[in-house]
This record gives structure tokens, sequence and C-alpha cells, in this order.
């Protein structure tokens, strides 16, 4: 699809950190024909939505309830829709939530808009892919290898297997996002990435508290993920999006993993202090499901010829700490330049 401002994209979770970034990437290029779907609690989430530029919200659950009864109401000039909404605590262990909320949810408007023929982009997540012993790859003959370790992951992984045993996952795209992090978190809790925890950490103690590995073949704080700017999170899902044929699973992360050691010491730097890492056991009920190695298999990515290069870790946690952290911004804070709309529309 090419994005075109007479049409609505929905986006749905999106006062969440990576929706709320597919809103900003939008309104960059000019777009803000946007129907915000969420649901704002008692938390600070909708000052995620403070900066930035759309035409509507509604509730998820009014969204879902059009959906499965008169669609028709919300108009069929739909340019897309961006499911980002889900619950992303990897701790939560009300199943039946999980299931109702990540599941049923995502396979309810996933029939909506492929019966109507609208161009369908949902979150999955690198969660799916459990300890990583059976490879981290976004090819489809892959997928039932894999055993989530918690229950977040299994239902994300469980959508992934419906939309290919429905025959529509050519038809949509499943990105399975490793650790994205940046702008527009604060609202997380638990689930905040630890650049957001850690500058909060340093800010108090002057000092980073690490988990200890309790496998020997992990040193402390050498236990490595696969980070993932924000900002570099929604330009990519917006290229994805907008290529016709794109379709199926994609990993979407830098392809290059790093260790906890590698990010706390770029949040030091970015802060302009010396590193002091303290290292802490790991609680007992985290071990059995904790990732100690995840990075993403980019080759189906990089065949799509994205033509941005993706932000270094140490550049992407200086931004965030530096222009965010620091100042308590969000996206859409900054300026917006009214050339970059019309570097895109020519």
């Amino acid at each position: 699809m090419a994005y075109d401002n007479k049409r609505r994209y929905v986006v749905t979770g999106g006062a969440g950190m990576i929706g709320s970034a597919i809103v900003w990437a939008l309104n960059n290029r000019g777009i803000d024909n946007i129907l915000i779907v969420d649901r704002l609690g008692k938390d600070e989430k909708w000052r995620n939505l403070v900066p930035l530029q759309y035409a509507d919200y509604m509730d998820a659950d009014e969204f879902l309830k059009i959906c499965k009864t008169k669609g028709d109401t919300l108009g069929s000039q739909i340019g897309g829709v961006f499911h980002m909404g889900a619950c992303s605590s990897t701790t939560e262990t009300d199943c039946h939530y999980l299931m109702q909320n990540n599941f049923a949810y995502t396979r309810d408007i996933a029939q909506w808009a492929v019966s109507r023929r609208f161009r369908f982009v949902y979150a999955s997540s690198a969660a799916t892919y459990g300890d990583g012993s059976e490879g981290m790859s976004d090819q489809t003959e892959a997928l039932y290898a894999y055993r989530p370790l918690n229950m977040y992951g299994y239902s994300k992984h469980l959508f992934d297997c419906h939309a290919i045993q429905r025959g529509i996952s050519r038809g949509i795209l499943g990105l399975k996002f490793f650790n994205v992090f940046g702008p527009n978190e604060n609202h997380k809790g638990e689930m905040r990435s630890v650049v957001h925890k850690g500058y909060h950490q340093i800010l108090e103690t002057g000092r980073l508290q690490l988990f200890k590995s309790h496998r020997p073949d992990y040193r402390d704080g050498e236990q490595k993920r696969d980070f993932l700017y924000v900002k570099d999170a929604a330009e990519m899902v917006l290229h994805l999006a907008e290529l016709p044929l794109a379709g199926g699973l994609f990993n979407l992360g830098s392809g290059q993993a790093a260790t906890w050691l590698e990010l706390g010491q770029a949040i030091f730097a970015a802060m302009g202090r010396p590193s002091q890492i303290d290292f802490v056991d790991m609680p007992p009920h985290l071990r059995d499901k904790y990732q100690y190695f995840t990075q993403a298999d980019m080759t189906r990515f990089q065949e799509t010829n994205y033509p941005d290069a993706l932000t270094p870790l140490q550049e992407a946690v200086r931004d965030y700490v530096q222009n965010y952290l620091m100042v308590d911004g969000h996206l859409g804070d900054e300026p917006w330049d009214e050339n970059d709309a019309e570097d895109y529309e020519s």
C-alpha cells in the first residue's frame, strides 16, 4: 500500500510504545487520518498521544464489537490495519486473559480485515522462539518446532500457527519483534526496557543492577539480546506494509546480538557517568523462562531492500537517554519538519 491521507489507517495499541511510534512515523509522512484503538486505563499511557496527530480514538472493546458485527460502519476507505495492541507482559500468568486478549482478539480482527481485503499487520514476538535451540528463523516451515517459554510467547505463537492453518498468512504480515526499546514506554511498569529502568537506577544510586547468569556457558552480564530502537522498528513496519507482495512472518531486530554489559555501558556513556554495575540473582520464577541469547535472522527482511541503515546501539541509547529520558519527552515532542512530508510525496 502507498500511504495516502485520503484513506484511514487503524493502529490498535496506538497509545503503546510501538503503536504510538507507528503513528509518529505516519505523521512524519504527512499522514494523520488515523484511528487510534486502545484501552486507556489509569496509567500515564495517554501522554504518548498528546504530541501525535490523529483523526479519532476508539476503545479496543468497542472496536472488536464493531469488527465482529457490523464492521462495514468503519468504512471501506481503510488503508491498513496495524494491530499492535496486546498484553506484552512476559510474566503474566492469567492464561485465560492472554488467550482472549492476544490470540482471540487478533484472530477476530484479522478475519474482519482479510474478508475486506484490508492490509493487516500484526505484532508477533521473538518470545515465540523459546530458548532458541530450534533457531530463530521466520521461515514458516520452521514454525511448529518452536516451544515458547512463557504463556505470553505461546499466545503469540498460537496466532502465527492459526494464520498458516487458515491459509491467510501470505496475505498478512506477522512481525516478530525482538527487544524493542525507546521513547513512550514509561507506562509499561516491569516490562520497561533495561535502558529505561537503568537510567532511573543510575540517577538514584549511581549504579546499575543486572541479572547474574545461572548457566555455566554465560558469564554474568554476557547474556545476549538483539536490541532494536523503536524508531527503527516503526520505519521497518511501514516499509514492509507498503510492499504489496510482502506477507507471512518477518523478524524485526537489528540482526546483531549485544551483551547486557554493552547495553549498560552505553547507558552510563549517554549519561556521562562512569560505569558501575552490580550483578544480582535472577528471581527463581524467571530462571526457567529466561532467554539467554536472541539474534534475529534478518535474511527475509534484507531481501525487501530496506533503504535505511539501522541505528547503532550506542547511538540509539544516547538519543533515547539525552533527548527523551532526560527531558521527560515523547515521540512527536520534537518539531515536525514539513520538508519530511514533501520529500516523501516527491
